[in-house]
């Protein structure tokens, strides 16, 4: 496909009723943050009947920390890249991986690590909590970003013996180049499970047709949205299904290359608040 660049929409209201953006490196500027303007252009959304969903990796306790005390009603988010997808601040759709999996994760991550080979962390992403083994400061620093419910066990292998948790997913965090580390060490797993890249330092693996456009497809299907009246907004490679979900689809500037031939429209890059630009043309 052959992008377009944002500015050939015309600037009048288009018939927009969903609104997904990926945070990092989508909505997040360059300091993490999401920017002081897009406060009053959430009122504004909310008011003509517009809902904002926040899409991403973070687990969903981090992503309503960050909106909660900024909104005045309910939100709805998709969050852990699509295993967990809530409307109106109810959870409606959950997906998860095995116990078996993540048992070989556990022993793959310490083995590569026992070996000197990578400098990776596991992260087993828990539909109550996000579990760690790994101690030192930068990991737990690093991890702590993404997941503010974060509980630090002696040895991973004991998450296994709890009873009343989901496994949503599975992240490791690599201090490298998470795409090189994911092509050395997790061909296997990917032939029965999805490996997703979702930054430059993090993987995903999840399940097989778990992914964010499933997340869209659930919220359109609560809503009742259509693909035409929905825009989706992403940076990076865990964001390229979800493309598919809505007609509006755009890549922000400083997107992965991938995502940039994916979509119908091009960003400006988050750096300058894109997604708020478009938001505000389509709007």
């Amino acid at each position: 496909m052959t992008s377009n660049d944002w500015t050939a929409i015309c600037d009048k209201p288009h018939d927009i009723r969903l609104i997904v953006a990926d945070m990092d490196g989508t909505l997040l500027d360059g300091d993490s943050n999401i920017p002081d303007d897009f406060w009053p252009l959430l009122d504004e959304l909310h008011a003509k009947g517009v809902e904002f969903v926040p899409a991403s990796g973070r687990q969903l306790a981090t992503l309503r920390s960050m909106f909660a005390d900024r909104v005045d009603g309910a939100m709805s988010y998709i969050a852990e890249n699509g295993n967990v997808v809530v409307a109106d601040d109810n959870v409606i759709d959950v997906h998860g991986v095995s116990w078996d999996i993540t048992r070989t994760l556990i022993d793959l991550v310490d083995a590569a690590v026992a070996s000197g080979s990578h400098d990776i962390g596991l992260v087993i992403c828990g539909l109550n909590t996000a579990y760690i083994q790994r101690q030192d400061r930068p990991f737990v620093e690093e991890c702590s970003k993404y997941y503010k419910a974060l509980r630090i066990v002696d040895d991973l292998h004991e998450v296994l013996e709890t009873e009343d948790e989901t496994v949503l997913k599975l992240a490791i965090f690599d201090f490298g180049d998470a795409q090189g580390m994911a092509a050395d060490l997790l061909g296997d797993v990917e032939r029965t499970h999805q490996v997703v890249v979702s930054g430059a330092h993090w993987v995903d693996i999840m399940n097989p047709g778990t992914d964010k456009r499933q997340g869209v497809v659930a919220l359109q299907r609560h809503l009742g949205v259509t693909p035409a009246q929905t825009a989706v907004f992403g940076d990076y490679l865990n964001d390229l299904q979800m493309l598919d979900a809505g007609e509006w689809s755009f890549a922000m500037a400083n997107a992965h290359p991938d995502l940039k031939r994916a979509a119908r429209y091009i960003a400006p890059a988050n750096t300058e608040h894109g997604v708020l630009q478009v938001v505000r043309r389509l709007v």
